[in-house]
């Protein structure tokens, strides 16, 4: 067998999503929605969806792939679930939108109140950006404060303030910062290591009678999986404290993956107090646009009609999202974490022996059943050890699992996602890939 590496995926390889990109690019920035579904980081043409079922997803050229992106997390039962696919079709039948209260709004947020012990109250929102960018400006009027504090290589969301130095997406780009951002907003937010108590302290030290909040991901999971160190989250609850700040924990990507009350119920409770306030999205929409903001009554109550701080939105608490999202979250057993635990690690623990077997440098991290292969020797816990890892194996490697029927994130900066639904089948067509996989990771251009 030929130890060279498969060459990267190209048109022809994909002729209807390469004429569909093509079609895009014409009427759609750069072919796609979001930026890291452009492939730019690992280079070929992107594979267009045309369904997905359970743990497969089958592109517009007929070609099947085990998925271990799950629309980046929501779909943690599975594609087209048929509980969810039956509460979206009930709700969908009685009207699409009312622009009025709606029951299932109400039952979406008290599913996610008794979830998370310190959330009181929330507010349902459309996407993981409004909901944290939200969650910024009720902080700054809780406060009466302007500056925010956030951490190199956590994304919360393209908004102004939280771009600078923000993983995911633009470190595939290797942008620090968004070109459109103006200077005032980024005057207003601190970039600090992440995992590195004594920056924030001295950040605290100069500034903290300007500092509202401090946002953090409740476990890094945009530079790859970073989990907070033992004593960070502790650590940002006492000096935000101290100095009359909130703390904001973002688990737009955590929240119900990692536990049935997200990372919070991994690490939680914590003896310095409860963040603040929380962000939340993805598996709680269930595949559908829709995302929270909650946190402390007292916080949330600024919120108009109650309060001054002005939100507001035309389709938030969606009847028909809120269904799919109540659906997915109930249908999120201790059943349904136990086999996410069987499948990350058993699909983790093969990657890992396949890569050592080529001679391959590599770390896995984790946050629940959520983890990242790091081509690179060492842990890391922070953007810079995130960066430092070879993008060109990653890039063979990705392509190698491609090319077998194994959809992987196209990005070293991102965190892989398995379902409830990846049986005993599609894990072995994962492992069964891994192989010519980490031939290739180990075969230089």
């Amino acid at each position: 067998m030929s130890s060279q590496p498969p060459p990267v995926q190209t048109a022809s390889d994909a002729p209807a999503s390469a004429a569909l990109l093509a079609r895009a690019s014409e009427v759609i920035p750069g072919g796609v929605n979001s930026p890291v579904r452009a492939f730019r980081a690992v280079g070929g043409t992107p594979r267009f969806m045309a369904s997905g079922s359970g743990p497969w997803l089958t592109d517009a050229d007929g070609k099947r792939y085990v998925d271990l992106i799950c629309s980046w997390g929501p779909m943690i039962l599975g594609h087209a679930h048929p509980d969810v696919l039956a509460a979206v079709t009930e709700a969908a039948a009685k009207g699409f939108s009312f622009g009025t209260p709606s029951e299932n709004e109400v039952r979406l947020a008290e599913e996610i109140v008794a979830r998370v012990e310190p959330v009181e109250q929330v507010r349902l929102v459309n996407s993981g950006t409004e909901a944290t960018m939200s969650a910024i400006r009720l902080a700054r009027g809780f406060t009466g404060r302007d500056v925010v504090v956030k951490f190199a290589g956590c994304y919360h969301g393209h908004v102004d303030a939280l771009l600078a130095s923000a993983g995911s997406g633009v470190a595939t780009f290797a942008l620090p910062d968004s070109a459109g951002v103006p200077r005032s907003s980024a005057g207003e937010t601190i970039v600090l290591p992440y995992n590195d108590l004594p920056a924030l302290e001295a950040a605290f030290a100069e500034r903290g009678h300007e500092i509202a909040a401090v946002i953090t991901e409740a476990a890094a999971g945009n530079m790859g999986v970073v989990p907070p160190a033992p004593g960070f989250t502790e650590g940002l609850l006492r000096i935000t404290k101290a100095h009359g700040a909130l703390l904001v924990s973002d688990e737009v990507m955590t929240g119900f993956r990692c536990s049935a009350s997200g990372f919070y119920g991994l690490e939680g409770p914590y003896a310095a107090g409860a963040p603040d306030l929380f962000t939340f999205g993805k598996v709680m929409g269930g595949g559908f646009p829709t995302a929270a903001f909650g946190g402390r009554a007292d916080v949330m109550a600024l919120l108009a009609p109650q309060g001054p701080v002005y939100q507001a939105g035309t389709l938030s608490g969606n009847p028909v999202a809120s269904a799919a999202g109540l659906a997915t979250l109930q249908g999120c057993t201790p059943e349904v974490y136990a086999r996410l635990d069987v499948v990350s690690h058993a699909i983790a623990d093969a990657v890992a022996a396949e890569l050592s077997a080529a001679s391959v440098p590599h770390t896995i991290q984790w946050a629940g059943s959520m983890f990242s292969v790091f081509f690179r020797d060492g842990a890391v816990s922070s953007y810079d050890d995130a960066k430092d890892q070879d993008t060109s194996a990653f890039r063979r490697f990705f392509h190698s699992m491609l090319s077998q029927g194994v959809h992987l994130p196209p990005s070293a900066f991102e965190s892989w996602f398995v379902s409830a639904s990846h049986d005993d089948e599609a894990v072995d067509h994962v492992i069964a890939a891994l192989p010519a996989a980490a031939r290739a990771a180990a075969t230089p251009d």
